[in-house]
Formats: structure tokens, sequence, C-alpha cells
């Protein structure tokens, strides 16, 4: 009996033994850094350190974009100034914090306030309290003359590196903090600690689109190690960690030009416009060079007033005269009339209230001439004639009435993607039982009544018909690039065909035609005779019912060279003009294209 109790025990000292040599085992190996968990960034050690110190971070992590050309758009590294207020903050004379305020070309007593109501680490920033101050060279090296304690330079990286041409580019988003929403999509990365519900993720655009590909995998922090009454460590400075993954963050290559995107933006300004959109698209394929949005906005105060962060380029409005091209499309492919035909226009069209434009109209017309002089009442006869059902279908055939951006239902990751998730579809009726109505269809044939479209949606149907009929996806990223150069993702141009069929070659040939009459001799005749690249396009006045009465939205759409070889595309909407004011839509599309033919002409001379 005596013999099998310690037996037991002894067994019993064995097992405690054992799992003692387990722990003790185990705990060596993390402290020894093998034991780095795949879900996290950081080992005990790395989080022991973090548990006596002041952070900083100097960089998020955050995948940046570039333009076509390399250019920032977003992740500007600059010199920053940072301090860690250890023990109430950093340390020098008087004068010598006098005399870095006067670097910093900042007042002494705000810089004072600054330093005295730090509570955490952080970086002098420019007036608005978002972006670090970008110091000089010289600046540095006067700064670090000084030595003064608690003071370091760093690099710190600004989210928004070109605000100036930011500001009219929504396409590219913002970050902001969506509590309700980061559950949804990351609620793992919650649950492990990863993130927590006040991280910041894309709020639009393509930060919002490509949000699970920018997030990356750690920020890079400055750690000043100090002890239990937030002393400096002597000897140990200001320690710099990052995550030691190569691969991150991403670059992700935009198929946008910078310089064109100043130069729409620059026409946009010297003329005044304060509310509307560009989009000049590449004639060849789709590749959006340009998209500017007014109001414009700041990314890093959303909802200041005055600005509007809503992408304009994406919104869908009433098009006015620019809806004949599908009108005389939908005629042409239909057989209601010929090329041949001729019209006559008295000034009103008889019923329904319609008048023309032209007080006591426009005579005999050919069908190009109508077009060409946007004749309302040649085009309610031709929509009366229509079959509601083919007009919707002729519009969803040239891109019209539905999404037509660049997207996939099965991403790299697995995930459907749509860069442009914001752009709206449109609508051609909204009932087509009512359009059956004529009064319907002859007001939805000039583009009013129910028509909306975008002006995406617009340029876009100029490259459909310098394709035959064939629809492009307008695309915005080429391609998305590992930190090492690596290619992470190819994103192709595409199609975006219709599961109606297409309009074809025959009747966007007509259309062409008609587009280049447009200029040389009809509406935008003395807008655009000056224009040193042949032009072709058409204009729209769209009447904005409701409380927007006295207002309207001026359009132009058309594509340049019209000889040739066409290089873009461009769509111009000036939203709320005072309704009497002559359309100045054709004169900025105008500017545009001479602007974008310098570009070409710098960059290539003998083009």
């Amino acid at each position: 009996m005596k013999r099998a109790i310690q037996l037991r025990l002894f067994q019993a000292l064995l097992l405690l033994a054992i799992l003692f040599g387990v722990a003790e085992a185990r705990l060596a190996w993390v402290q020894l850094g093998f034991g780095r968990s795949e879900t996290t960034h950081a080992s005990l050690e790395r989080k022991a350190v973090l548990q006596r110190s002041d952070s900083l971070v100097l960089d998020s992590g955050r995948g940046h974009f570039v333009d076509r050309n390399g250019a920032l758009l977003t992740g500007e590294t600059v010199r920053a100034l940072a301090a860690f207020p250890a023990q109430g903050g950093p340390h020098g004379t008087d004068e010598a914090i006098g005399k870095l305020a006067d670097i910093l070309e900042t007042d002494r007593g705000r810089f004072q306030a600054w330093l005295d109501n730090l509570k955490a680490a952080d970086v002098w920033r420019e007036g608005d309290g978002k972006r670090a101050y970008a110091l000089t060279e010289r600046q540095a090296a006067q700064i670090r003359q000084l030595e003064l304690s608690g003071i370091a330079i760093l690099p710190y990286r600004n989210r928004y590196a070109d605000r100036e041409a930011l500001s009219t580019l929504q396409a590219i988003g913002y970050v902001s903090q969506h509590p309700e929403r980061i559950g949804q999509i990351y609620g793992e990365q919650l649950r492990t600690g990863l993130m927590n519900k006040n991280d910041l993720i894309g709020g639009a655009g393509l930060e919002r689109s490509l949000d699970r590909l920018l997030k990356g995998i750690g920020p890079t922090k400055a750690i000043q190690l100090t002890d239990a009454s937030r002393r400096p460590l002597e000897g140990l400075g200001i320690r710099v960690m990052a995550p030691d993954n190569p691969h991150y963050p991403v670059q992700v290559k935009t198929t946008l030009d910078l310089r064109m995107q100043r130069a729409a933006a620059n026409v946009l300004n010297d003329h005044g416009i304060k509310e509307g959109a560009v989009v000049v698209l590449d004639a060849d394929n789709a590749d959006i060079l340009a998209m500017v949005s007014l109001p414009a906005f700041d990314p890093e105060h959303i909802g200041v007033a005055g600005t509007d962060e809503r992408n304009h380029a994406l919104l869908a409005v009433p098009p006015g005269s620019v809806f004949k091209t599908v009108t005389l499309a939908a005629a042409l492919e239909a057989g209601v009339t010929n090329v041949k035909e001729k019209f006559f226009c008295s000034g009103t069209y008889g019923r329904y209230g319609l008048r023309c434009w032209r007080e006591h109209g426009h005579g005999v017309l050919t069908l190009e001439q109508a077009y060409a002089e946007s004749c309302n009442v040649v085009f309610a006869a031709l929509a009366e004639r229509l079959d509601p059902a083919l007009l919707q279908k002729t519009a969803e055939r040239m891109g019209l009435g539905r999404q037509v951006g660049w997207s996939v239902s099965r991403f790299i990751d697995g995930e459907p993607l749509r860069l442009l998730p914001e752009e709206q579809p449109g609508v051609i009726f909204a009932d087509l039982e009512k359009a059956k109505d004529g009064g319907v269809r002859t007001g939805s044939g000039i583009g009013q009544r129910d028509v909306r479209i975008t002006p995406l949606q617009a340029a876009n149907m100029a490259v459909t018909l310098l394709h035959g009929g064939t629809v492009l996806a307008p695309r915005l990223v080429s391609e998305i690039r590992y930190a090492d150069g690596g290619l992470l993702a190819s994103l192709p141009p595409q199609k975006a065909a219709s599961g109606q069929g297409a309009i074809s070659p025959r009747t966007a040939a007509f259309v062409r035609r008609a587009m280049e009459a447009v200029v040389t001799k009809g509406t935008a005749a003395d807008a655009l005779k000056d224009a040193v690249w042949p032009l072709a396009g058409k204009s729209g006045t769209a009447e904005l019912a409701g409380t927007r009465s006295a207002y309207n939205d001026h359009w132009f759409v058309g594509y340049g060279p019209a000889k040739g070889k066409a290089r873009y595309a461009v769509a111009v909407l000036l939203e709320n003009e005072r309704v009497g004011l002559r359309n100045r839509a054709a004169a900025v599309f105008g500017d545009i294209m001479e602007a974008l033919r310098r570009i070409d002409s710098e960059r290539s001379p003998k083009s």
C-alpha cells in the first residue's frame, strides 16, 4: 500500500516536471523570437517595448497611388519635426525653442503652445492640422544644431501628396472612420486584434474599392524608450520599427495623367466654372486620363462647407440634346428613317407643347443637318416613330442606362471588384409602359423627361462610336505592384458589351459624320472655329425641373482629332447655369482639347 502511494506521488511529480519543462521551453522559444504568430505583427519582445515607450506612427502602411507616368498621387514622404512629450514635453532653453519656431517660420507663442499641450508624440503640422510640415534640408540641418531633447527629424508619410490636383479628383477618394462598416468587411481582423473599429478605411473612390488590397500589414512607428516615469532611457534614442515584409505597401498604378488632370481643371477655373465635371478618355482603349469634379473637396476634411466629396463625373443627370445621338442611332437601326430623308421644321411640333429652340424653325433639313442644328422638331418626330423599348435597347447598346466602368466578378482574391462603385447606371425610361405615350417618347428623344446619364458614360459613348459600336469599359487602374516591384495584379482593358448587342459600324460611321457637322456648320461652329485640331461632338442644354427650374445644365461631348486617328474623347458638364445664358460647354471642350493637343505636341514633337 505504501509503495503504491509512493509510486503515484512520483508519477504526479514527474508530470508536473514535464509540464514546467514544456512551459519553460515555450517561453524560451518565444523570447528568442521564433514564436511570432502568423496573424500578428509583433513578438512579445516588441509588445514589451511598446508598453514602456512613446510611439509615433510615421507611415500607416497603406498602399499608395501613382499616375500612369509614376507621379505620386498619394504617399508623399517628407522630413518632419517630431516631438516626444517625455516628462512634460521636449526640453531646451527658451532661446532654443524660439529659434526652432523661427526655423519653422511660425509664431513662437503658437509653437510653444503646441509643445505645452502635447499629450502624445506628434509631428509639427501645417495650418490645417492634417499634413506634416515638410522641412527643407537646410531647416533640418539648423534644427539638428539646436540639440533639443525630445525633438527628432524623421521621415513622415503624408497621405495625400498633391492636394491641389486631388481636390478635383474625387475618383481617388479618401479614408475615414466607418465603425459600422469595418465589422462587416474585416470581422476576422477585429476578432484577432489586428484592427479596431476606429481604424481608417476607404470611404469613397479607389480608396474604398481597393481598400482590402491597400490596407497593408501594419504601420511604421518611431519609438522613444522610457522608464516608468516616461523619462527617456539614456543611450537608446529613438528606434524605428516597421513590418519586415518587403512586399508592402503596394503601389496602384492608375491610368490618370496628372498633367492632363491639371490642364482640364485649369480650363474650368479659367472659365469660372463652379459646378460640373470633365472626363477625358483615351480614344484607343477608354482609359480614364482625367476626371475632374466640382465643387472641389479636401480628402482630409470631408464635409467642409463649399466642398463636395461626391464625384460628379459619376452622377447621372439629364443630358439634353446630347441624347439625340442615341435617338439618331436608334432611328437608323430601326429603319424608321434613312440618311436621305428630309424634314421640315416650322418652330413648333404641333402637340405636347413641344417647340424647337429656334423660334421660327429651321425650314427644310436633312437628317445630318437636323442633328448638326439640334432640331427638336425633327428628333421629337423620330422618337415618336420608335418603339420605346428599342430606344432603350439602343441606349444600352451604346453604354447608357447601365454601369460601364471596369469590373470583374472575381478578382485575384476571389472577390468581385468594381473600380468605380459610385457610378450611377442612369435611366432612359422610368416606366416603359408609360413610354408608349407619345409625349413621353418625344420628351425622352430630345434628352429630357426621365433620361439620366453620367459624364463618364457620355465620354464613353464617343469612344463607342469611334470603335464602330463596340462598347469598352473605362478603366482607372492598370496594375497593382508590391513594394519590391513584383506584380500583384494586372487589370487589362476590357469590353462592356450589352446583352442587347451593339449598333452597326455603318450607323456609328454616320453618327460620327453628323458629329463633325455639328462643329463645321452646326451649333458648335462659332465656339470651335479656331480649333487647331479638327473636332467633332454634340452640345446639349438640359432643362432642370422642380426647385432648379431657373437653371440649366450645359453639355458638350466629343472627340478629336476628327480626321485621322482620334486621340481623346471628352465629356464636359457645366451644372446649374442660369436660364438664358449661352451654352459655354463647347468653348470649354475646345480649350480642353487644345490643352491636350499641346501636351501631346510637347511630348511627341513630330505627332
